[in-house]
């Protein structure tokens, strides 16, 4: 079986239809001939992510879906990329950032993320409806608290939002992105180490080098606005398209409902032979995870289909990873997002679709899963 990377438009929340229903562990063909396995359920998904006889180390991997450039794989990640990193050079990276995104670090950041929002919101009242949410509010938000809080100026926006998108689109150029990106924010490194300013890269210059930065940079500046805006945008979509109404609380269950990250990522490799849920995965051999049927485990949820807001074992998903690579950014992702969507409805209680749901354009092919556009009225 070859990874699925569709979603039927007339059921745009569901999982594709060819991975439901299947074994816990089932042979994938990656489209570099490497025969390796897909886990679909919650047990199999934490034992991939948690043991430690599963290696994230990029040159022992096999991608799913072909996201990179030929060449590129089976080459080691350069310094600063810990995601694609074991420990203990992993650890090295994790610990100096992880005092960084703290709870309490990131409760502080909530009356700017407010403000953030309210702006907003008064500019799309100001327009009037229509208007196109992920370009108006779900996009924005998450991309100017990234920009404080690791110091690069929002006036760029544009640029890096470009090149982030072209990171995660199955397909996209992404040498080419890495190194546009790679280039302005060792310009802006260089800007950090002559005038340091209260920001997280001034902050890292006397403990990373300067190819460690940018690469660390990088990774929190792509990942700190790219998923929490698909997933602004697309839970707004849900909620409309669905007929239910926001509550607090429901944004855990849109993280397990919706799981944005698709597409065969985490993955992991086996360095030694390992059972997963009965199964045999022997040394060499890639496991890709598919985070949507995981996240739909019946053995975890009950009614797992169903979006439900009250639901209190939402909590369980696996949304953010599991084990040492779990996301760092979590709590600043669920600050935005309790926000996002607590200000958006209280603002505009009557807010729906502005366009037929079938008229949503769904972004499908990339490793982040949600829609282009948004149109929305009210009133």
């Amino acid at each position: 079986m070859r990874l699925p990377t569709s979603r039927d438009p007339r059921c745009p929340f569901d999982p594709p239809a060819e991975l439901r229903g299947l074994p816990p562990m089932s042979r994938l063909e990656f489209p570099d001939g490497h025969l390796g396995w897909l886990a679909t359920t919650a047990e199999a998904a934490r034992t991939v992510l948690g043991d430690p006889r599963f290696s994230a180390r990029r040159e022992l991997k096999h991608a799913p879906v072909r996201f990179t450039t030929p060449g590129e794989t089976g080459r080691p990640a350069p310094p600063g990329f810990f995601g694609a990193m074991d420990p203990p050079e992993h650890t090295r990276y994790r610990r100096l950032l992880t005092g960084q995104f703290t709870l309490r670090r990131m409760r502080l950041l909530e009356p700017r993320i407010e403000r953030i929002a309210a702006d907003h919101l008064d500019a799309m009242a100001a327009a009037g409806p229509p208007v196109d949410l992920v370009s108006a509010y779900a996009l924005p938000i998450p991309s100017m608290v990234i920009c404080e809080l690791l110091g690069v100026p929002y006036e760029d926006h544009e640029f890096f939002q470009d090149r982030s998108l072209r990171l995660v689109a199955a397909g996209g150029d992404v040498a080419r992105a890495t190194a546009d990106l790679g280039a302005y924010l060792g310009e802006l490194v260089g800007r950090k180490r002559a005038e340091p300013g209260d920001d997280l890269i001034s902050g890292l210059t006397t403990d990373l080098t300067d190819e460690e930065l940018v690469n660390v940079a990088m990774i929190l500046l792509v990942a700190g606005h790219e998923t929490t805006a698909n997933m602004l945008a697309l839970g707004v979509f849900a909620l409309l398209e669905t007929g239910t109404p926001y509550e607090e609380g429901a944004v855990e269950e849109l993280l397990r409902w919706l799981s944005i990250v698709q597409l065969g990522a985490p993955s992991r490799a086996a360095t030694q032979d390992v059972e997963v849920a009965g199964t045999l995965v022997r040394a060499g051999e890639t496991v890709a995870l598919s985070l949507p049927v995981v996240n739909r485990d019946p053995a975890l949820f009950e009614r797992p289909d169903v979006l439900d807001p009250a639901r209190t074992e939402a909590r369980r998903h696996l949304s953010f990873g599991h084990g040492v690579h779990q996301c760092l950014g979590q709590q600043l992702a669920r600050i935005e997002l309790r926000i996002g969507y607590g200000a958006l409805f209280e603002r505009f209680p009557g807010l729906r679709l502005a366009v037929p749901p079938e008229r949503v354009p769904l972004k499908q092919d990339g490793a982040v899963y949600g829609v282009a556009c948004l149109p929305v009225t009210w009133g």
